[in-house]
């Protein structure tokens, strides 16, 4: 049989993979680059920079990296090192204590909802996408069909020497809108009056939505072996639109302002508790936590990866990514506001608003605005589908694990061929003219404080109900290194208070969702509280169908059993079952009264055996031949 000049079998891939049922990355850069896809997503954009102006600027970076360090890197590194370990998705990890699988299940639920409605929003980034490719763009000037009389457009309009036309604001006793706004409401929306009032579907929204469920599909046909590979561009080329607006945008007059407006500390505002409230959330929430998608990825890792390093890199990469984007949307919006003649204040938004209304009016005056605009939205196209790419395989990872039969395995692209489908279904009803009333809604509750529980029950679990001491010899099996005292101590105590924090913050915090002027009606807040304990609510209902499954006579005893790792929790290959895990080591095989908990217990008398060698060999050996007992540890 001859080789290759790289030594490769003719036929055969130069790399294999470790785990081949399973399969793994082509290469730690596709993880790398697609946990940053991940964490880095629309948020990103649309939220962390309004968040820093409205917290006291340059201040709110101070609680923002304290809140990464002591909360944001050690909760990555849990669940990349969780996921790692046992090559198993957010549902299948759970062996390590079956009765706390409600957990899995309940990330389940949230990237369900979260998959439903991102792309809803990717889709409306796919139609400016589309709409941007014209000589001039449609929310340029207030001549339209669905403009109303009080438009007031940007473009021609300069500071007065007299007066000031703000079109933001109230013009001869009348309140102006921009052309950009009445675009986004009046014609891509068609907005409804009411959250209960649907009406038509709109079609350009729908077929959108169609090409952009089709675009996952296709990045996702062969799992992450294709996804690893879309990650090299769909990661990495948002970075080169940010710099070349960042580039048009410093150059423009103007956005020195809109930049000291988003960095100028207000250092009294760190003393308020809302400002590191934020702080919390945002760092939380943009990482990903909790979703299952960190688990899902790193499932897909060779067993020693160094996932310790790989959670520092992608968790500053996110950090630093949002602090990026805040230059870029804060000198073009700095650009308009001088342009106007109005305080930067007046013209910054967040969420939607900034995304599909100020920052594509701001376009407008610039030279060349198709151009721009096309960059920026399929900027934020990238951003979402990074996102959404690990969204999908989180559902369909957690449904194959599940099943686990070959046939499953080998049809992986059907599964997702079929939650695509259901996905693009479930989200036809946000494309109706009542549908940015419900994708808000879905954001607001369906994927808020459920996360905060999810994720402070896995640290419980983890830390106190399987044991620290056990996971963090896991850890050192699969690192080659135990975690650092520092994630330790997070692990233990820091974090899950800091998550606690969030929770009471979010809670003291709440007021009921509004949109521009329009109250959601109480039922729809009923709705939306039903979303966010569905995923919740899987935690307890397993809980108890676990222990009243379990073997045990007594209450205890099935609580007991329940709580117990399953025989078969470790790592997936044989060849890294070693130690407690080795095939001696369990004892619980199915039908054994015995399960993995013994296992550590055996390790011990190992390793005091093993102590006890090591001692004999050292009084029977000494350095110049005679007999001696080192009084201190071997370094």
């Amino acid at each position: 049989m001859g080789l290759l000049a790289n030594g490769a079998v003719p036929g055969e891939p130069v790399k294999k993979d470790e785990n081949t049922r399973r399969g793994n990355w082509g290469n730690q850069i596709e993880f790398v680059l697609t946990s940053v896809g991940y964490a880095v997503g629309l948020g990103n954009v649309w939220r962390f920079p309004y968040l820093c102006y409205r917290n006291g600027g340059g201040a709110f970076m101070f609680p923002y990296f304290i809140m990464l360090v002591f909360c944001g890197i050690p909760l990555f590194f849990l669940e990349l090192s969780f996921g790692q370990f046992a090559s198993l998705g957010c549902l299948g990890v759970w062996k390590v204590s079956p009765m706390f699988k409600g957990v899995g299940y309940g990330m389940m639920v949230v990237s369900t909802y979260i998959g439903i409605y991102y792309n809803v929003v990717i889709c409306i980034a796919f139609y400016y996408f589309f709409m941007s490719m014209t000589n001039l763009l449609p929310w340029t000037y207030c001549n339209n069909p669905w403009n109303t009389p009080d438009c007031s457009g940007v473009v021609g309009t300069s500071r007065p020497n007299g007066s000031l036309a703000n079109v933001t604001g109230m013009v001869n006793g009348t309140k102006r809108t921009s052309p950009s706004e009445e675009y986004w409401r009046n014609y891509v929306l068609n907005i409804s009056d009411d959250i209960g009032n649907f009406g038509e579907v709109r079609l350009p929204i729908l077929g959108c939505l169609a090409v952009s469920w089709v675009v996952v599909f296709l990045c996702l046909i062969r799992g992450v072996k294709s996804s690893g590979k879309v990650v090299y561009f769909t990661a990495t080329f948002p970075y080169v639109v940010l710099t070349i607006l960042f580039v048009r945008g410093i150059t423009l007059e103007g956005a020195i302002d809109g930049i000291k407006y988003y960095l100028t500390p207000q250092w009294k505002m760190i003393l308020d508790a809302k400002v590191w409230g934020d702080a919390a959330s945002q760092i939380f929430y943009s990482l990903g936590c909790a979703w299952g998608g960190l688990i899902t990825m790193a499932s897909y890792n060779k067993f020693h990866n160094n996932c310790y390093r790989d959670s520092i890199i992608i968790s500053i990469t996110n950090c630093a990514t949002s602090v990026y984007a805040g230059f870029v949307i804060f000198s073009i919006l700095g650009f308009m506001a001088h342009h106007l003649g109005v305080d930067v204040s007046a013209v910054a938004d967040h969420g939607p608003g900034l995304a599909f209304v100020a920052y594509p009016e701001a376009l407008t005056l610039l030279p060349i605005s198709p151009l721009w605009s096309l960059l920026f939205f399929f900027m934020l196209i990238l951003l979402g589908l990074g996102t959404q790419f690990c969204l999908l395989e989180t559902l369909v990872t957690a449904i194959v694990d599940e099943i686990g039969t070959d046939w499953i395995i080998k049809h992986k692209t059907l599964v997702t061929l079929g939650v695509a489908i259901v996905g693009f279904l479930l989200g036809v009803p946000l494309t109706t003219r009542a549908g940015i009333y419900w994708l808000l809604l879905m954001d607001n509750y369906a994927a808020s404080f459920s996360l905060v529980i999810i994720s402070c029950i896995m640290c419980i679990c983890i830390m106190y109900v399987y044991g620290h001491r056990n996971y963090f010899k896991d850890v050192e099996m699969m690192l080659g290194f135990p975690p650092p005292f520092f994630f330790r101590m997070c692990w233990r105590f820091i974090s899950p208070v800091i998550i606690t924090f969030i929770l009471i913050f979010t809670v003291i915090q709440y007021k009921p969702i509004t949109y521009n002027k329009y109250i959601y009606p109480g039922w729809s807040l009923v709705i939306g509280f039903c979303m966010a304990l569905s995923s919740v609510i899987c935690i307890p209902l397993y809980g108890l169908y676990k222990i009243a499954t379990s073997e045990g006579s007594t209450f205890s005893e099935r609580l007991k059993s329940a709580v117990k790792p399953h025989w078969s929790w470790g790592p997936a290959l044989q060849e890294h079952r070693v130690g407690r895990y080795a095939p001696s080591s369990l004892l619980g095989a199915p039908g054994s009264d015995i399960g993995v908990e013994a296992c550590p217990f055996k390790e011990e008398l190992k390793e005091e055996e093993k102590e006890k060698r090591d001692e004999i060999s050292l009084t029977i050996q000494g350095s110049n031949g005679s007999t001696h007992t080192s009084p201190l540890p071997m370094a």
